[in-house]
């Protein structure tokens, strides 16, 4: 049950090709965010959709496997742990961002109309 404690698993599209860094002794990182989707019917009876937006952040391994198959669009789910964070801005003002820190993924879909080659 412990690994049950910090655990997200979603299942959503990229909203935007994944952001790469490398830092000076060679580690990795990727950022990304992915929409994930809720319909269901109002009062109305007329179907809604809720998006939600999740930040995504991934280490290592797992940042170099998102910079060769992840692109805007793909359809991917994901698993890692929740992660908060906070700093302080220049004007003093204190600002918090949760996002999730990947572990896993698998794609599910790909979005081959809006892919390019990479060179």
């Amino acid at each position: 049950m412990n690994n049950l404690r910090n655990s997200v698993k979603l299942i959503g599209r990229l909203g935007v090709d994944p952001e790469m860094r490398e830092f000076k002794e060679g580690r990795k990182m990727a950022k990304f965010t992915i929409a994930t989707n809720e319909n269901y019917r109002n009062k109305s009876g007329e179907w809604v959709t809720n998006t939600t937006w999740h930040r995504v952040v991934a280490w290592g391994g797992s940042a170099s496997l998102c910079e060769g198959r992840l692109l805007k669009g793909v359809e991917i789910a994901l698993e890692g742990k929740l992660v908060n964070n906070d700093y302080t801005d220049k004007n003093g003002e204190k600002h918090y961002n949760t996002q999730v820190e990947l572990q896993s993924f698998v794609v599910l879909k790909d979005n081959k109309e809006n892919q390019t080659p990479k060179n």
